[in-house]
């Protein structure tokens, strides 16, 4: 004679999966998601004696990283360094 059968049942997964829906969905529809504000270029042409410094010091708000915004100008207008030549057109993030 054998004894009781373990049959394996669906019951204690889907209790689990709705008690994780219970406590998640609650936690989810509170959460606010912000899209990142849209970046604006100005289009410059670079004189002589300009440098990627001067011009990242002159459009970075008072208090902010120069060196971000040289890296930005650098990662937009696609240069391989720091080197720009009069009569060369860069776009400037605002």
């Amino acid at each position: 004679m054998r004894g009781p059968s373990k049959k394996f049942t669906l019951m204690p997964l889907i209790a689990i999966a709705g008690l994780s829906l219970v406590v998640t969905l609650p936690a989810l529809s509170a959460t606010q998601l912000h899209a990142a504000k849209p970046v604006t270029y100005t289009t410059v042409t670079v004189k002589s004696g300009d440098s990627l410094w001067n011009l990242a010091d002159d459009r970075t708000p008072r208090g902010g990283d120069i060196q971000a915004t040289v890296d930005a100008i650098i990662a937009v207008n696609h240069l391989s360094g720091a080197a720009i030549a009069p009569g060369q057109h860069l776009n400037i993030p605002q």
